[in-house]
């Protein structure tokens, strides 16, 4: 089947009060954005379906998007079907990995994410999902199997690892995860930070944002662990740090899978290739990191 334009999808809405006319938006590596005005106000549109081969169920994002909001760290949901989700649009800027890395913003981000964590389960509606990283590492093992990748040799050294890291993450609390805590998709308006795309949410290990956000902006070790300290409000110990590392090494390896996979699957125009082997390296690194650790 043909792909939709998105486009036109963006402008035929039905939630419009006029004509509009979407203006494209950069960013989205599984979905098309647009910028839109309607009725003297601006909001934004994520175009795109359901994505089995990572998960994706739009339902869900809706769902956890309207929780998240209700929960106050999201912009409100106007409309939502199958193919398109409409948020107003914040006006402010895009934080980047520097923004990450300064310590002055640590406190904030931690705010953020802490009540992301907390607040976004009292409002969610039905059922929801659990995000856990092991078992979205044995599912890409799957998809690339039933795709015939080039990275299929890879798979077995890969499964080994996760497993590893695994069983040193131990047992686990559960709340509410982001579990995407790119840069990108966090927003400053200038009095308070906006959390945004939900796609990947469900219940997960705090540690998996916290690993995600520190891997993701590069931080330093020390500046990971200022998150940690500053997340559970109690100093670093070894068990702590070392579950932290096998995380933060298991959120890479999720990356880099998720990238084999969209070098196949994905319709959008980005260098998935590049965006596979620099992850790769990453991960690699933070695995060699986590095995140097005392146990």
């Amino acid at each position: 089947m043909a792909r939709q334009d998105p486009l036109h999808i963006a402008a035929t809405l039905p939630c419009w009060g006029s004509r509009v006319s979407p203006v494209p938006l950069g960013g989205g590596l599984t979905n098309d954005n647009f910028l839109v005005e309607d009725g003297g106000e601006r909001f934004v549109v994520r175009v795109g379906g359901d994505i089995p081969a990572h998960n994706i169920v739009r339902t869900t994002e809706a769902a956890a998007s309207g929780a998240a909001h209700a929960a106050g760290v999201s912009p409100r949901v106007r409309y939502a079907d199958a193919n398109a989700l409409v948020i107003d649009f914040i006006e402010g800027r895009t934080l980047t990995a520097e923004d990450i890395r300064a310590p002055e913003n640590h406190p904030r981000l931690v705010d953020l994410i802490r009540r992301a964590h907390r607040e976004i389960p009292k409002h969610f509606p039905g059922p929801a999902p659990l995000f856990w990283v092991f078992q979205v590492v044995r599912h890409y093992d799957r998809v690339l199997r039933s795709l015939h990748s080039e990275h299929v040799s890879a798979l077995p050294a890969f499964a080994r690892m996760a497993e590893r890291l695994e069983h040193a993450v131990g047992p686990i609390d559960i709340v509410f995860g982001h579990n995407d805590l790119l840069a990108a998709n966090l927003l400053d308006d200038g009095r308070r930070l906006w959390l945004i795309d939900w796609e990947y949410a469900g219940f997960n290990s705090p540690l998996f944002d916290i690993g995600g956000i520190a891997s993701n902006s590069d931080l330093s070790r020390e500046g990971a662990e200022n998150l940690l300290a500053l997340y559970f409000e109690r100093p670093v110990d070894g068990d702590l740090r070392r579950r932290m590392a096998a995380m933060t090494a298991a959120s890479l390896l999720r990356e880099t899978l998720w990238s084999m996979v969209s070098e196949q699957t994905s319709g959008i125009a980005f260098d998935y290739r590049a965006y596979t082997a620099d992850n790769l390296r990453r991960f690699h690194a933070a695995y060699a990191a986590f095995e140097d650790m005392p146990e």
